[in-house]
Order: C-alpha cells, then sequence, then structure tokens
C-alpha cells in the first residue's frame, strides 16, 4: 500500500512536469497534476485488488476522465487539459520502447507480442476514456444531445 502511495505521488509529480511543459498555468496547472495522481491510484488500487492489467487501464482511464470531465465543468476550462496531462503517467512508453527494440534485435515473434500487448493497454485506456466522456456528454447536455434538430414552436 505504501508503494502505491509513493508511486501515486511521483506520478502527481511527472504530471505536473508535463503540465508545465504542456504550458497548463494557474490553479489548472494543480489540478492537472493531481489528475495525475487519481489516474495512478486508480491504476494501483484497482491491479492490487483484482490483478488485470487491463483492467486496471480501463479503470485508470475512466477514473482520470471522470476527473477531468468534474473539475472542466468546476474550472470552466477545456477537459483535455486535465485529461492530456492526468494520464500521462500510464502510456505505454515502456511497451513502444520494448517492440521497437525487439523489432530492431530481429525477434519478430517477440516484438509482435509486446506490440499487441501495448495496443491492449493503450485500447483499455481509450475504451475507458471515451465511455465515460460520452456518458458524461450525454447527461450535461441532457435531451438536447438526443434531439437531431430543434424545434421551431411559435
Amino acid at each position: 500500500m505504501m508503494q502505491i502511495l509513493y508511486q501515486t505521488l511521483m506520478s502527481g509529480m511527472s504530471s505536473l512536469c508535463f503540465g508545465v511543459l504542456f504550458q497548463v498555468r494557474g490553479r489548472n496547472l494543480i489540478c492537472a497534476a493531481v489528475a495525475g495522481c487519481v489516474c495512478w491510484f486508480s491504476y494501483g488500487m484497482t491491479k492490487h485488488l483484482m490483478g488485470a492489467e487491463l483492467v486496471a487501464c480501463f479503470a485508470a482511464g475512466a477514473a482520470t476522465t471522470l476527473y477531468a470531465e468534474g473539475f472542466a465543468r468546476i474550472l470552466r476550462a477545456p477537459a483535455i487539459v486535465f485529461l492530456a496531462v492526468g494520464i500521462i503517467p500510464l502510456v505505454p512508453g515502456g511497451g513502444i520502447y520494448r517492440t521497437m527494440l525487439l523489432s530492431i534485435r530481429g525477434t519478430a515473434d517477440e516484438a509482435l507480442t509486446q506490440c499487441i500487448a501495448t495496443i491492449q493497454i493503450a485500447g483499455a485506456m481509450a475504451v475507458g476514456i471515451v465511455i465515460v466522456s460520452s456518458i458524461v456528454r450525454l447527461f450535461w447536455h441532457g435531451n438536447r444531445s438526443i434531439l437531431p434538430f430543434k424545434s421551431r414552436e411559435k
């Protein structure tokens, strides 16, 4: 448990640095860094409790998106500001690196296996983001998003 908390703190610090790199300013920067903490904490706890990495990536993507959508409404900022910075700790950069390294070394079978695992992780994150974002937008816009046209009552 202490290891998850330490990793969560370090994820927040890395998200803070990426927020500076992405030129996020003021209180949005702090909230974006906390989004990185939310992302890694939900990933770590889900993986610890369930043991499945894909489920943990889905849960972390969903939790980060819910946090980003909520703070986008509270701070009147685009949700992508918090989501792009917050999802950074979960991006499978190591898997992409290992895929390229194995490809260069000429071990095609291992490279393909690593590539598929990396795509699965990225896909689980993306599905979590899309589902939560769609549900939030559906409920936020209410019936206006369901109607294909505006009624013209006089």
